[in-house]
């Protein structure tokens, strides 16, 4: 399923913006058994994490003109009763004060006209209703730039209790 939606998410941004290329790469867990959720919720917030990923990426790579290769990768893995789902880019990071922010309804860094700043609370809220967590690590380009590193990305690390789930 992450698959499909990360294939879907990258073809939308490429049907809008012809110029768009980024390498997606996934490292999918083969033992990962099937879980009931509501598909089409998931899918929904799949859909906002990966569309944002490449979004930034491409945001990135327009700053950079060209001397950047956009990467997104999404992972899955089970430990104990939780199934993870890694969603990384190498795009610009998250502002460390604006990390606590992103999950609150309205907040936006977009511009008005690309985004609502729905998406992520949307995420935030279909995640909780099936029971997981979702962790954000982020290294924007000012914490780098200080530390005297390049802006390293962000990741969104997405945890689904497999035993929890009643729906």
């Amino acid at each position: 399923m992450a698959d499909e939606y990360l294939r879907l998410a990258y073809n939308g941004l490429r049907a809008k913006d012809k110029n768009f290329n980024a390498v997606f790469e996934t490292h999918f867990d083969a033992d990962l058994k099937s879980m009931e959720v509501v598909l089409q919720d998931i899918g929904r917030g799949f859909s906002i994490f990966f569309n944002n990923a490449f979004h930034t990426v491409n945001e990135k790579k327009k700053q950079l003109n060209g001397t950047y290769e956009p990467i997104v990768s999404v992972s899955t893995s089970k430990a104990f009763n939780t199934i993870s789902i890694v969603v990384k880019d190498n795009g610009n990071g998250i502002p460390q004060k604006v990390v606590n922010k992103i999950f609150q309804p309205f907040f936006t860094t977009k511009p008005t006209s690309q985004g609502t700043g729905l998406g992520l609370s949307l995420s935030y809220d279909i995640i909780k209703a099936h029971g997981g967590e979702i962790k954000v690590e982020t290294l924007s380009a000012e914490a780098a730039a200080q530390a005297g590193k390049e802006g390293e990305g962000t990741e969104f690390i997405i945890q689904l209790p497999l035993n929890q789930v009643k729906l």
